[in-house]
């Protein structure tokens, strides 16, 4: 995971090329986006404040990339990032999730970020305070002790002695941190108390404004009631290990700055995809479901704007978080949306189709390319697969071909051009063990015979 700060405009397209093919537009919005937003943190308080998120909305057909650019955005920047989906959300007063909670679950990824974060600092302190739990535990009886009498704070650990009749005690002690240092002990069974901690009390209700919310929230309470002591349980040395590490990263580590330092981030960095936006889009004629569909875009619109929203973690301001939407707009068009929303996002950006040049670099260039995902996986059974030019550029004519007939999907249709292709030798794979196959344009031709002859290409491929 790289910092924002070491990723300039072009570095973050770099990035993204190597999984997405084309949609340079919208890789080069997005990377100003997520540029601008370092550049604002580096200037002083008054003028930071006064500069909004400039938000972007993407427009294109399914399968182009819009939702993979999300995929490779938050994996890309330091910073709390959450996609959602716009129709998971209904009108308050509807029962359904509420548009407020894709702050909350922002709030909770900054939050988890954060918390692991700090814990990798004190990671080495918490494994030495488990070490010693450990040997506690292997040596109940031989537990180190101390002097009864205070020690002054003029005196150094050496000149605070144990008694002699304990030093057997500190023998055994340190031969068995040796052992445990060199790994001798790990199948040794030991038993550990595992402490079952519920949300505290104070924390329970707060956000809560739904069904579900409210369910989780009752669910917290009982297990605090019924379940919040501890209980013994046997396991190995190894497992008991990451346990008490666990248990002491949680001690050492202060839930109060944590959440303080992750709404920070959630305020000043954080990012929100919304998918599927068009889907909330409805023309204010119409009545029914589109009504409903209104009411979203109008819950949407005051989180946008900026808006305080309270949750366990505090009241997080969304002035200056960036959203990103997309949709297909298939259906409808952005103009479909309320004045108020499209204002909200003042860049649009619109992804083009695929045609089969792009197809094949698809197959091709991308890291996780759909040809090496198989020639992995079917290498997992000793066969060897070995896909031919020719071949590849008839799966891409093939796939725009299809996509031209039916319904375009983009690139979702060289997942079923894949999996026809292939299906016989992912079944008879393990009686090919040692063999290397060559995937041949005939070879394709043959295979997906009945889509190249056949004009009703739904009978074939969904």
């Amino acid at each position: 995971m790289t910092g924002l700060e070491e990723l300039t405009p072009r570095a973050i397209v770099a990035q993204l090329d190597t999984y997405i093919i084309g949609q340079n537009k919208a890789k080069r919005a997005v990377a100003i986006a997520l540029r601008n937003r370092t550049r604002r943190l580096k200037l002083p308080q008054d003028v930071r404040d006064e500069i909004a998120p400039k938000n972007i909305l993407m427009i294109g057909p399914t399968g182009v990339g819009k939702t993979e650019i999300a995929r490779r955005l938050a994996k890309l920047c330091n910073a709390p990032f959450i996609k959602v989906e716009a129709t998971k959300y209904t009108e308050v007063g509807y029962v359904g999730r509420d548009v407020e909670s894709m702050i909350r679950d922002l709030m909770a990824v900054g939050y988890a970020m954060v918390k692991t974060e700090m814990q990798s600092v004190l990671r080495e302190k918490a494994e030495e305070q488990a070490e010693e739990l450990l040997l506690d535990l292997l040596l109940p009886g031989l537990k180190k002790k101390t002097n009864p009498q205070s020690v002054p704070l003029t005196e150094t650990p050496q000149q605070v002695l144990l008694p002699v009749t304990e030093e057997p005690s500190r023998d055994t002690r340190e031969k068995f941190r040796t052992m445990l240092r060199e790994g001798k002990l790990e199948d040794r069974m030991v038993e550990v108390q595992i402490q079952k901690t519920g949300m505290p009390a104070f924390e329970v209700f707060a956000g809560t404004s739904n069904i579900e919310d409210l369910e989780m929230s009752v669910a917290n309470i009982t297990n605090m009631i019924t379940g919040g002591r501890s209980k013994k349980k046997s396991v190995s040395v190894k497992d008991a290990r990451e346990i008490l590490i666990s248990e002491q990263l949680d001690k050492l580590v202060d839930p109060d700055r944590i959440a303080e330092e992750a709404r920070n981030r959630v305020e000043q960095s954080g990012i929100v995809f919304i998918d599927e936006i068009d889907k909330v889009a409805s023309k204010s004629e119409r009545g029914g479901q589109d009504v409903s569909r209104e009411g979203v875009q109008r819950d949407i619109l005051p989180i946008v704007e900026g808006s305080n929203v309270n949750t366990k973690f505090g009241v997080v301001d969304t002035t200056h978080i960036l959203f990103i939407a997309a949709g297909a707009f298939t259906m409808s068009k952005p103009s479909d949306l309320i004045p108020e929303l499209q204002g909200r996002f003042p860049l649009r950006v619109e992804l083009e189709s695929l045609n089969a040049e792009d197809f094949r670099r698809i197959l091709l260039e991308p890291r996780n390319a759909l040809t090496r995902q198989y020639s992995d996986l079917l290498s997992t059974e000793g066969v060897t697969i070995r896909f031919g030019d020719d071949a590849i550029e008839r799966m891409s004519f093939l796939a725009a071909e299809v996509n031209s007939r039916m319904e375009n999907i983009g690139a979702r249709r060289l997942h079923t051009i894949m999996e026809m292709l292939l299906e016989d030798l992912s079944f008879n794979a393990d009686e090919l063990t040692g063999q290397t196959i060559d995937i041949t344009r005939s070879y394709v031709d043959e295979r997906l015979k009945d889509i190249v002859q056949d004009q009703d290409l739904s009978r074939y491929i969904l």
